[in-house]
């Protein structure tokens, strides 16, 4: 039977990383969910009751997601890692404003009781994070807006939207912002790739005494938090009475130059060198502060860095021994809609 405590559940880019392990992470909370995406899960397989292939920029293909369903993960967007959003502007723009206003319209429409968001710490202003040793940041600070690039800007004012349709039409909605997720069965290779995974590549890919390239100095600074305190985190928010946006990542800061060693050091390879090169780097350091998140939770991420590296890792050094082809899909169960990728 369907109640708020035993709701139908949709989780929006359920073939991408975070989303396919939260929808894995709710079915063994017991829930019915349904996936839907544009394409499927890259290293898993499907693990949903239902998973659609539907392009979520068209309203009648949202439509079509949300029918039937109580409570909403919108997780859906087109992303990567810097060197992706440094370079697609306008197609990130448009792409993520597309998904996100037809996806929280159709869901109003349909009747869903709850919806997430999951937004970015990218929303953050630029001028916040210049230092490398930057003050934590915290949830007031993303006003004044002046996000660094259209990543932010657009989740910026999807947040606004959700906010707006709590208040115009009673939709509970929660916005959660991320703080650099990381952990296996994630993209690793062809540009998406966020810092984590793509030195994890790098030094498995390594021969012992050589070296990997770093984008700039190195010396830039950030907070990983791991994918299982990432979905632990949202089920959380999205169980709790508050509506505001809330940091989800941790306050453990480190360099990248770190990070890189830290990797070096997991993959026990003699004599391995940095090498910085010119490329991408974004905000100069970003850290989370997580007072807000501690006082409404009552919980916070519990994963070390080196906890969590140590199975991201050894997934991504197996990928790349196997010789496996980055972007080939594991098998997978039978789907229900043919669709494209973005």
């Amino acid at each position: 039977m369907r109640t708020e405590s035993n709701p139908r559940v949709l989780v929006t880019g359920a073939g991408g990383f975070i989303g396919h392990h939260l929808v894995t992470s709710l079915k063994q909370r017991g829930c019915w969910v349904r996936g839907v995406d544009i394409h499927p899960p890259e290293y898993t397989a499907v693990d949903a009751d239902e998973f659609e292939l539907r392009d979520l920029r068209r309203f009648d293909e949202c439509l079509l997601a949300t029918r039937g369903i109580d409570h909403v993960y919108a997780l859906a967007a087109d992303m990567g890692g810097m060197g992706f959003i440094s370079a697609n502007h306008a197609t990130i723009l448009r792409n993520n404003a597309l998904i996100n206003i037809h996806t929280l319209e159709a869901a109003r429409m349909n009747g869903a009781s709850r919806y997430l968001f999951s937004s970015s710490a990218c929303v953050y202003p630029e001028h916040l994070q210049n230092e490398a040793n930057v003050v934590p940041l915290r949830e007031h600070d993303a006003y004044p807006a002046n996000p660094q690039d259209a990543y932010g800007w657009e989740k910026l004012i999807a947040e606004r939207l959700c906010l707006e349709y709590s208040g115009e039409y009673g939709l509970d909605t929660r916005i959660v912002r991320f703080h650099n997720i990381y952990g296996p069965y994630g993209t690793y290779d062809g540009g998406r790739e966020k810092v984590p995974a793509a030195l994890c590549r790098k030094v498995a890919m390594a021969e012992p005494r050589g070296e990997i390239e770093i984008w700039g100095d190195g010396e830039q600074t950030r907070s990983f938090c791991y994918v299982d305190d990432c979905f632990e985190g949202i089920y959380r928010l999205m169980q709790s009475d508050y509506p505001e946006p809330l940091n989800l990542g941790t306050e453990d800061m480190v360099k990248v130059n770190t990070l890189a060693e830290m990797i070096i050091a997991l993959s026990g390879k003699d004599g391995l060198t940095l090498r910085h090169v010119d490329g991408p780097q974004g905000v100069r350091g970003r850290n989370s502060d997580n007072r807000q998140l501690r006082k409404v939770l009552d919980w916070e991420p519990s994963v070390t860095l080196s906890q969590g590296l140590e199975p991201t890792y050894r997934w991504i050094e197996k990928q790349v021994e196997s010789g496996r082809p980055p972007g080939t899909t594991a098998p997978q169960q039978a789907v229900d809609q043919p669709g494209g990728r973005a």
